[in-house]
Order: C-alpha cells, then structure tokens, then sequence
C-alpha cells in the first residue's frame, strides 16, 4: 500500500510578505512557530543529528545497505547514464523566503531545468520564478565520486555573475542536495571515504525502514562534512526518506531537515522519485519547506561540459527536458 501523499503547501505569494505590514505578520507567525518549537513536546526533534566521528569507516552491513538500495534504485540502468537531463516545479512554505533568503531564492526557484555529467561531478541549472532566471554551475565537491573539497560555483541572475559569498554557498548547497533526493543511494555508491553505520528501523507511513547513517565529507555544497539519515524501505529498499544537516550555508549551521520522496517510475532502468515533500526539524520542527515534482527527464543526448558553460545553454543541452 502506497503512503498518501504530503498536503500540498500552499503557493507561496511574495506580495503578502512584502506588502505594508505583511513583513511583520510573517515575523509575527515566525516567532510563534520559534515558540512553538521550543515547547516541551517538540524537544526530541530538537536534537542534533548524531553525527559520526571524522574518519570514520564503512560498517560491512552497512555498506551493504547501501549497496542493496542502490541496486533497488537501478544501479546497472545509473551506470549507463553519460548526462542527465531533468525539469522540476515546485511550490515553497509560507514565511520561508523571510527564514531563509539566500536558500530559497523563491523569486528564482519556481521551476528549473537541471542538467548533470556524473562521472565529471557537474551540474548545470536553470531557474525561474517572478524575479527572472537564475542560473547555476556546480562542480566538484560532493557531485562526484572523488571527494574535491568545496568544488566551484558560479551563480548569474538574469545574465549577470554573483560574487556574494552567502549566494554561491546558498546554490552549491541546493545543487548537491537536489541530486541527492532525485538519486538516493546512486548519489554515494562508489564514492570515496563514506563514513557509514547502521542506525536501527523506523517506520515510514506503513512502510518499516532501516535507518543508515551516513558521514560525508566534504559535505553538501562547500561544507567541510555533513550527516546523513537514510531511510531504506525493508522490503522494496527504497530511500523513502532523508534526513540532513546543512552546515554549507552560514545561517544554516545546526539546522536539521528532512526530504520525503514518492511516486517512483521507471525510466532508462532506473526508479527515479517524482514527488518530493522537505520540512524542517530543527529550529522549527515540522515547518513545510518546499514541495516540487519532477516532470521532465530524459538522458543521454551527447552533450558536453562546454554547451552550459555559458549564460545561455547551447547545443545537445538546450532542449527542456522530456516530459514524463
């Protein structure tokens, strides 16, 4: 029996934030949800995600795990795959753009095409929103399957480079956790000086998965390590959930969230999620983050690291992304 899908967070309505005293009902609403947080019931999801010890290795068993799931993912159909080609759309939670400005970018991020090399550890994106578009080159870091510290970034809004620190680690963030909720396990099998243990089982909706703890280093975006949670489904071994520190973003340090995925398909051998739900856990447990669906992927079209080297994508790399 499948999960019945997340709410859906309403569309999100800059005006209302921006417009006379809309700004400080959403600081109003933000300090009650703080409060809220902050009552004894919310405690255990407080806590911080337990992290394991710098240099840690790959327990057997857990390895394993993530082997097991990467097969369930369609590790043979992902190794196949020379590029990448994806569209999303997606919807954020009330009060975010005033929690987190630089993360969310809802002015830019309604919907986006995003274009991947795994073995080159490259992603390529392309955003818009109300504010025009926002494009994203991200190589490196924990995109590839050799650890580069920090990797590189390079951010241009409507046409034009970005060197504010907080806005580049904002999109080196996104991108590599974007590709880690549309792969799951397939974005860490393989790669080099995964720190991972077993973390007991948990249930998810009616779905009994087992939980594995993964240390990653460097981490999302230009952190130097993150943690992971990973929740495998014991018996299709899925990734129906993960959970994840964000420590790449100043003003997300000591932040936990958490990314749901459903609505598997099979395209190319593969089981790629189609809809996806994130909310925070801490300082604000619960709150909605972001809900997005993937609609366009297709791989394979030849296309080099040189056609979305640019403001404008050129060539084999142009074309959205086929609808799904």
């Amino acid at each position: 029996m499948h999960p019945t899908p997340p709410p859906r967070t309403p569309r999100h309505r800059h005006a209302d934030t921006h417009a006379p005293g809309g700004r400080r009902r959403a600081l109003g609403g933000l300090a009650a949800l703080v409060a809220a947080g902050l009552g004894g019931c919310a405690l255990p999801a407080l806590q911080p995600l337990p992290a394991l010890p710098a240099g840690a290795s790959a327990d057997p068993e857990a390895a394993e795990l993530l082997l097991d799931s990467a097969r369930a993912h369609g590790l043979a159909g992902w190794q196949a795959v020379s590029d990448l080609n994806v569209s999303y759309r997606g919807e954020w939670g009330l009060l975010l753009d005033t929690l987190q400005p630089e993360l969310v970018d809802a002015a830019f991020r309604q919907r986006s095409e995003e274009r991947l090399l795994p073995a080159a550890g490259l992603i390529a994106q392309q955003h818009r929103g109300p504010g025009g578009r926002k494009q994203v080159l991200r190589r490196g870091g924990s995109a590839g399957l050799v650890a580069t510290e920090g990797g590189t970034v390079q951010v241009r809004f409507n046409g034009q480079a970005s060197d504010d620190p907080a806005r580049l680690d904002a999109a080196a963030l996104v991108a590599d956790g974007y590709r880690l909720f549309l792969l799951g396990p397939l974005a860490l099998q393989g790669r080099d000086g995964l720190g991972l243990a077993l973390d007991g089982e948990e249930r998810i909706d009616e779905r009994l998965c087992d939980r594995l703890r993964v240390r990653l280093a460097p981490g999302l975006g230009r952190s130097d390590a993150d943690t992971l949670l990973l929740f495998i489904d014991r018996h299709e071994r899925l990734m129906r959930r993960v959970r994840f520190s964000l420590e790449g973003l100043a003003s997300t340090r000591g932040a936990i969230a958490e990314v749901d995925t459903f609505g598997f398909i099979e395209r190319h051998g593969v089981r790629w999620p189609t809809r996806f739900h994130e909310r925070l856990l801490r300082p604000i447990p619960g709150l909605p983050v972001h809900d997005w669906r993937l609609t366009g992927l297709d791989i394979n079209r030849g296309w080099s690291a040189d056609e979305v080297g640019e403001d404008a994508w050129r060539g084999r790399a142009a074309a959205p992304a086929t609808p799904i």
